[in-house]
């Protein structure tokens, strides 16, 4: 490695000879996504700036004249503007390092031919043990205690000290039963013997069917059989929770999707738990609502205004707020890296987009075996991209 200036903006750079030139935003966890780039014949730049979000005009500066590819964050605009940049740089790929992409104006990547790309496939179970580790938190007043505890106040124990919730056999809630919905609703309902409530607008008979098969098998044992079952409505999940547990996209439809009047209609000692997308809570409706209801708690991992909470918000004692991590285990970043080199690196080269569910190749296993496609490219369709 060796360290350069990219219109004025400092990098780290490996394998200097490489003919294609990949632009990564921030540096990254592990070492194979770099493999995977280098093996395709890429130099590749990585930003060592200083700021923890880059301005566009910084991003322009690290794209010059000549960048085949990139590698950007969740946190960047990338509309006209930067894709205009990259496509005048020579560019031919993009992916973004995340599984969303609401940052991303995909049509206007369109319009230049540039294939975006995201990486699916590796977040499920960490972002829904993050949104179970935040529900318990909140639930049983696990930061409240551990502040009360470091401030030198506890005197003894006390049987009104710090009482929370008891989660067994409750109904937890979901919005949005996709692949991470559907492994926080298990966690809870095999865990924790909870029933299931939960909207979609598409039903999720998988999830519906092993919740009553596992129903069966507790009943089997003289158990209390847990349920399931859709609802209609995001309200009649909210009337109905003790738990709601959002999974759902942003979009126009979702943001604000949370505001206060569907607040009030949840229970007063609910739990209402975030680590989607920040603006689908109506963040200071919600601080409103904490601040009216001590009963009720939050826990989130994503702010509307992020970097930025909404004022009151840190001060809401019920409230469990972690900065954006819900992704944040080394084999899931890792693996987020390697999905978004690959991304860019067999765009670059030509192979075509892999059309299977199962990324896990891409992820482990020898590095000989990565398969020479293009792991998730969101508008693959719209540009006619080979499938393999």
């Amino acid at each position: 490695m060796s360290t350069a200036s990219a219109g004025g903006v400092p990098v780290e750079v490996h394998n200097p000879n490489g003919a294609l030139r990949v632009v990564v935003t921030k540096a990254l966890p592990g070492d194979r996504w770099l493999k995977v780039l280098t093996a395709a014949g890429c130099r590749v730049e990585v930003s060592a700036d200083p700021d923890t979000i880059l301005s566009n005009a910084k991003i322009r500066a690290l794209i010059g004249d000549k960048c085949n590819g990139v590698i950007g964050q969740l946190t960047e605009d990338w509309g006209a503007e930067l894709f205009g940049a990259l496509k005048a740089a020579g560019g031919r790929a993009y992916s973004n390092y995340a599984v969303g992409y609401n940052n991303v104006k995909v049509p206007e990547a369109t319009n230049v031919g540039i294939p975006v790309g995201n990486t699916p496939g590796v977040l499920t179970e960490t972002t829904a043990e993050l949104a179970l580790a935040l529900t318990f938190a909140a639930a049983r007043r696990v930061v409240e205690g551990d502040e009360f505890m470091r401030g030198g106040h506890y005197k003894g124990w006390l049987p009104t000290l710090f009482v929370g919730n008891l989660l067994q056999n409750k109904t937890v809630g979901i919005i949005g039963a996709g692949r991470i919905g559907t492994a926080y609703a298990r966690m809870m309902v095999e865990g924790h013997k909870c029933d299931l409530v939960y909207y979609d607008p598409y039903p999720n008979q998988w999830l519906e069917d092993y919740v009553r098969d596992y129903g069966k098998l507790l009943a089997s044992k003289g158990e209390r059989a847990v349920t399931v079952r859709r609802c209609d409505t995001v309200e009649e999940v909210l009337r109905q929770a003790d738990v709601v547990s959002l999974h759902c996209n942003l979009d126009d439809q979702t943001r604000h999707l949370i505001n206060a009047e569907r607040l009030n209609q949840m229970k007063p000692d609910a739990v209402l738990v975030n680590a989607a997308r920040g603006p689908v809570i109506d963040e200071a409706a919600l601080v409103a609502h904490l601040q009216a209801n001590p009963n009720f708690r939050a826990g989130l991992d994503v702010f509307e205004d992020e970097p930025e909470m909404k004022p009151g918000l840190a001060q809401c004692k019920n409230a469990v707020i972690v900065p954006h991590i819900a992704s944040a285990t080394l084999w899931t970043r890792a693996g987020m890296a390697t999905l978004a080199a690959c991304n860019v690196a067999a765009t670059l080269s030509g192979h075509p987009v892999w059309n299977k569910p199962d990324v896990l190749p891409f992820v482990d296993g020898p590095f000989e075996q990565i398969p020479k496609a293009a792991p998730s490219i969101v508008n693959a369709k719209e540009l006619g991209l080979q499938m393999a």
